[in-house]
């Protein structure tokens, strides 16, 4: 198999202005069929969950969070991958991906209570409020076998390929650079390139696997490990909203359609911390930082909007939108009680188990034996 190009579909470039490259030719239709209502959401969208990231940010340094992974710089590229998904698609999220999840429909307070270690999980991927989107997951990598193996489910089933568009499902999963290292996602391409498996593999890459960087991890571009295994594979510019999710959507619509596995790296960068447990200024420089700013993903589709003639009473008003989105999180986030202690037994198994009922009336017992007694 030839090595693939490795330039970046990109439509705007780093001021905001239309300037596809050559290899975002075959998307332009899709991009100039979006109407000012949806170029209007994605930016919506991005700068909405950026409050809602800060706000998240903060409530970790004032105590109320145990852990939290800003996801600062990586807006586009889950905006216009979450965006391009339909809504009978099914979502792999790593832990990263607050704008995929919100666009699905999961209330950012449940991320928050997993953050906050008051939920085993989050939310309930099989309720449709939360739009197929599977649970966040922590051990790197693992979601992405998740995925293949879900995905070649649906080929089972005959849930895709059937050429109805309106019911054929496909499969997206989402990881970083550092977990295209593990084993788990290399297994994954494996098995969904031989089965054909409608999955789509999208790689942020963002340049640091929490302190090595990319090219400590790969002598060659990511997208090549993808295509190693047969799998179409595309570069993009990750920053860019309008190139993400026109090449998500013709990517998730030839999977759908039963032309198998697609792969995806968007090239972004993580602005933040790893997590706010990670301090970036002890292996990264202040000028690469300096140098990821300028080419800011809302400041870029701000200024294509803008060139549209967009207003700024509608600048002003997703300002405030996002404002009171983050504020909101605040107020019910510090309205959290503690979990119920049969949280722990509840979900262990999926029917009612012996073991389970014993050791949680051994509890209720243990704790009952301590009434009365000073504390």
């Amino acid at each position: 198999m030839s090595t693939p190009d490795t330039s970046l579909v990109r439509v705007l470039d780093e001021t905001g202005r239309l300037a596809p490259t050559p290899e975002a030719e075959r998307y332009l239709p899709l991009i100039e069929a979006l109407g000012d209502a949806e170029l209007e959401r994605f930016y919506r969208d991005m700068v909405t969950i950026r409050a809602i990231d800060t706000q998240a940010t903060n409530l970790q340094r004032q105590g109320q969070l145990a852990l939290w992974p800003p996801s600062r710089g990586q807006e586009a590229a889950q905006v216009g991958s979450g965006r391009a998904a339909r809504a009978q698609d099914t979502i792999f999220p790593s832990y990263r991906e607050h704008a995929v999840t919100r666009i699905r429909g999961v209330d950012p307070l449940d991320i928050i209570k997993l953050m906050r270690g008051v939920s085993h999980g989050g939310w309930d991927p099989t309720d449709p409020k939360n739009g197929n989107t599977r649970l966040y997951t922590l051990v790197l990598g693992s979601q992405v076998l998740h995925a293949a193996g879900y995905a070649m489910g649906l080929n089972f089933d005959g849930r895709t390929g059937t050429g109805d568009p309106e019911r054929d499902e496909a499969v997206v999963v989402y990881y970083g650079d550092g977990a295209s290292s593990q084993g788990d996602v290399h297994e994954a391409m494996v098995f969904a390139a031989s089965y054909q498996a409608p999955t789509v593999f999208f790689l942020q890459n963002n340049h640091w696997a929490i302190s090595v960087p990319v090219t400590t991890q790969s002598r060659v571009p990511l997208v090549q490990r993808s295509a190693g295994y047969g799998i179409p594979s595309v570069r993009v510019d990750g920053n860019d909203v309008l190139a993400s999710y026109a090449v998500s959507r013709v990517a998730l619509d030839e999977a759908r359609a039963g032309g198998g596995p697609r792969a995806i790296e968007a090239v972004t960068y993580r602005l933040g911390a790893h997590t706010t447990s990670d301090d970036p200024t002890k292996y990264r420089g202040n000028d690469e930082e300096q140098s990821w700013e300028r080419r800011d993903p809302i400041v870029r589709m701000r200024a294509f909007l803008q060139g549209r003639g967009a207003a700024e009473s509608f600048f002003a008003e997703v300002d405030a939108e996002a404002a009171d989105a983050a504020e909101d999180l605040r107020a019910r986030t510090v309205q959290l009680g503690p979990p119920s202690p049969d949280a722990m037994f509840d979900h262990v198994y999926s029917e009612p188990h012996p073991l389970i009922e014993e050791q949680k009336a051994w509890r209720a017992r243990y704790e009952a034996s301590f009434e009365g007694e000073a504390r």
